[in-house]
């Protein structure tokens, strides 16, 4: 863990979010005074205190050690009928209304079915601000992230990759590496065609040798010419069609390699001379696996990462 540190306002739910051994579970450790290895502190606006101190005032809910065998956070004993994802809500519910002002959620989420998830989120947003608590949760599903949190920090090996507002991080992924951890996401290996000076910077895939372009960006970002740089575009941006679309956005023709329903939303993955992408649509019309079609990838939709 090094030199991490975020400030979160009073009422609000702070999202922890990295992969596995990312420093999740130890950053919320620190928090509650409660890891020898790190030092660190805890400031509230009214008064600061060293972390060890701060437990008195941090409740924590740690969603590894919801078993229908263990006692309730505050002494309550769960049916053995009762589902984990019950038992956790309870939990989650519980820790919010104690006395603590800091609440740590320790991928407190899981196990916590979608339905339940939703009138949980209704509850502790009410919670949060009418009480003034705060909320730390700690997440390996970006989509938790998404769905609860007011502001998060992207993790990895202890350090911070990039913080901001859910929405923030989503669409403005700094790195090739936040973009693929925070969400499905087409990366792939491209070169500079065009000026670093060009109001309309053109790249040519390294697969498939398509020309995209992509919107004004800094020079630095832009890399040098004969360096391969990385372009990435979520799955829901690309736009799949018989040919209708607009120019400007970066069409190119594929075919269909598979189609995976998804429920509310349809994955396609796609074959374009090499190049591999995949497409999220609502419904998939009059296509199916080994028609072709045209993709549309609009310029501002495309990031442009070193490798």
């Amino acid at each position: 863990m090094r030199d991490v540190s975020f400030e979160v306002a009073d009422g609000t739910i702070f999202g922890i979010f990295g992969p596995a051994a990312s420093g999740k579970s130890v950053l919320l450790r620190i928090l509650a005074g409660d890891d020898g290895k790190y030092s660190g502190s805890f400031s509230h606006e009214n008064s600061q205190s060293a972390a060890e101190q701060a437990s008195a005032r941090a409740v924590m809910v740690a969603g590894q050690d919801s078993s229908p065998g263990l006692l309730g956070l505050f002494g309550r004993k769960p049916a053995a009928s009762r589902s984990l994802g019950t038992i956790r809500r309870e939990r989650i519910s519980d820790a919010v209304r104690s006395e603590g002002r800091l609440v740590l959620l320790d991928d407190a989420l899981c196990g916590i079915d979608a339905g339940t998830k939703a009138s949980l989120f209704e509850e502790l947003t009410q919670q949060t601000t009418s009480l003034g608590k705060i909320i730390v949760l700690a997440a390996s599903d970006f989509s938790d992230i998404l769905q609860f949190c007011d502001g998060t920090a992207v993790l990895r090996g202890g350090e911070v990759l990039q913080a901001g507002t859910p929405q923030q991080v989503y669409l403005e992924p700094e790195t090739a590496e936040v973009a693929w951890l925070t969400g499905r996401n087409n990366i792939f290996e491209a070169r500079r065609l065009t000026s670093s000076k060009s109001d309309t910077p053109e790249f040519q895939t390294i697969e498939g040798s398509h020309k995209l372009t992509v919107r004004k960006i800094s020079k630095a970002r832009l890399g040098p010419l004969n360096q391969n740089m990385l372009l990435s575009i979520r799955p829901e941006h690309i736009s799949i069609s018989f040919g209708a679309s607009f120019p400007e956005d970066n069409l190119i023709k594929a075919r269909i390699a598979e189609v995976k329903f998804l429920g509310p939303i349809t994955l396609v993955d796609l074959e374009a001379d090499g190049l591999r992408l995949s497409a999220l649509v609502m419904r998939l019309v009059g296509l199916k696996p080994g028609d072709e079609c045209m993709l549309g990838m609009p310029p501002d939709r495309i990031a442009v990462y070193d490798r």
